[in-house]
């Protein structure tokens, strides 16, 4: 971003910024609708800046009777934009009283223009905010100056950028009350080069603003794939969110089918009869009430397992998914990690997957890789063929190992590296070092051969000795993962309880002490509250 010498607050990062703009809005809106009034915003500045660039070419081009011609910018995945919906307009009047209403009409009249667009931009939006206009007007200001962002921003990233900070900002009230996470880009390019979704159909049932989309697809062109053979399916239950993963897909020319509106995947499934070559998605953890006692019992996305408990809705997602894969598709999942050993009807369910042969890899990663939540979390992968088998991708055979009886268990805990402070995100090398353990496990003669390592990676039989079986279909890494510095002669379960008695036993102690020196005060008639 150009930066004046002099100004120290034009040297913040733009996301930063525009947060700090925000902040002006306090009062007149809430903080959990920043990111949709900046968003909307950065969409109409970006639309004018290319807008105008396209423009520039075609008088270059000496093509000047066909400036108007909307074929002419979206040949090029330009928008079209009427007068009043260019940013130029836009910014000639943000001192006007009624900005607000020109930005819905701007935003509508794009929609109308741009097929691809089509429910994908608010609906007198700002006029219903009751922003004051001088505050909306110097958020406009401070969003004119991006040009040289833009100009550099080639993979058209600044929506996911600022809705990912934003998010960040207001993650303990908006993030974790209502499930809303952002998946962070290096847990999709771990999920993307693990399960590799060069050609098929990707679906996510809870796509957000299509963070997966975005990144599988920037997959399928850094391996040289062709971005037309992969065809997108996804599913929303935000209206607000739906709206911006449509703009967010738009803005990169991604074709998707993300259902005629925002609806819950479960009461109101949009693509009941799709089948998916590849599945990436990020749940909301451990979702509570999320369907009636009385409801979905008989729903045909559980047939063959018990029906998920209305308490956790963590196994209706993956049941979801399951019913959701075409004969030789593969998921890759987040999930919190108490799902790996949950019992009672969950259990049941894990364990049929399991015997099914459903589930072929448990990734367990590290804390600190999300905004809005530091636990540590799951990454699953489950394959509908697990068999020996032999298939072309992208002119390459490549021959499958019968792993169908097995599950690869990793640990990436120890894993990552320092990210803004606070956070931990994978480095490449870290991810490569992941899915070349996972498909040396699956493949013949891919690379190098697989071996177990002690504290990273084990295969595990479901059956016989040591197997899933036994340690009744718990799928917990650290079960089966061998500890180096591990003293096999220490029976660590005892060893446990004993230190948690110790520990009691100094509580109580500590306890029946500071009760003592109390009576002694209340006798020489002092009232202490501790």
């Amino acid at each position: 971003m150009a930066k004046k010498a002099t100004n120290k607050k034009d040297t913040l990062p733009m996301e930063e910024m525009l947060w700090k703009a925000c902040d002006a809005l306090r009062g007149s809106i809430e903080p959990s609708e920043y990111k949709h009034v900046v968003l909307s915003l950065i969409f109409l500045k970006y639309a004018g800046f290319h807008f105008e660039k396209r423009r520039q070419e075609i008088i270059a081009a000496g093509q000047e009777a066909f400036i108007d011609n909307v074929a002419f910018y979206t040949a090029k995945n330009v928008f079209y934009l009427p007068e009043t919906a260019r940013w130029s307009y836009l910014k000639e009047n943000a001192k006007q009283s009624d900005i607000a209403l020109k930005v819905d009409k701007a935003l509508s009249d794009i929609e109308k223009e741009n097929k691809s667009l089509a429910g994908a931009l608010p609906n007198n939006y700002y006029s219903s905010l009751g922003i004051e206009a001088e505050k909306l007007g110097s958020l406009i200001d401070k969003i004119d100056g991006f040009d040289s962002i833009l100009e550099n921003d080639k993979e058209n990233d600044i929506i996911g950028r600022v809705y990912e900070y934003f998010l960040s900002k207001f993650a303990i009230k908006e993030g974790k009350g209502k499930g809303e996470f952002y998946t962070p880009k290096t847990i999709v390019n771990l999920i993307a080069e693990m399960i590799e979704p060069y050609e098929g159909i990707i679906y996510d049932p809870c796509c957000g603003s299509g963070g997966m989309f975005v990144q599988s697809l920037k997959f399928v062109q850094n391996h040289n794939g062709n971005r037309r053979n992969v065809s997108v399916y996804g599913q929303e239950f935000t209206k607000t969110t739906y709206k911006l993963a449509k703009m967010n897909l738009a803005i990169r020319g991604i074709s998707a089918n993300l259902g005629d509106y925002a609806a819950n995947t479960f009461t109101d499934d949009r693509h009941k009869d799709l089948k998916a070559d590849f599945i990436m998605a990020n749940p909301p953890f451990n979702q509570k009430d999320w369907r009636a006692e009385n409801q979905l019992t008989d729903d045909p996305r559980w047939q063959g397992y018990d029906t998920p408990p209305t308490s956790n809705a963590n196994y209706g997602w993956i049941l979801n998914m399951v019913s959701k894969l075409s004969s030789n598709g593969v998921a890759g999942f987040i999930l919190a990690n108490g799902t790996l050993s949950a019992d009672g009807t969950e259990g049941a369910i894990r364990r049929k997957m399991i015997e099914k042969g459903l589930v072929e890899a448990i990734v367990i990663l590290p804390r600190n890789l999300f905004y809005s939540t530091d636990i540590s979390v799951t990454l699953w992968i489950l394959n509908a063929n697990k068999k020996a088998r032999v298939v072309k991708r992208q002119g390459e055979e490549i021959k499958y190992r019968d792993r169908e009886n097995e599950i690869l268990f990793i640990d990436m805990r120890q894993m990552g590296e320092p990210f803004e402070k606070k956070y931990v995100r994978f480095s490449d090398a870290d991810i490569r070092k992941v899915a070349d353990t996972y498909h040396n496990w699956q493949r013949e003669g891919h690379n190098e051969t697989y071996t177990d390592v002690p504290e990273f990676c084990k295969s595990v039989s479901v059956y016989g000795e040591g197997g899933v079986q036994e340690k009744d279909f718990s799928l917990v890494p650290s079960k089966y993962i061998e500890f180096v510095n591990r003293d096999e002669t220490v029976d660590y379960e005892t060893k446990m309880k004993e230190l948690q008695s110790e520990l009691s036993d100094i509580l109580r102690a500590e306890a029946e002490s500071r009760a003592d020196i109390l009576n002694v005060f209340k006798s020489l008639g002092y009232e202490i509250k501790l």
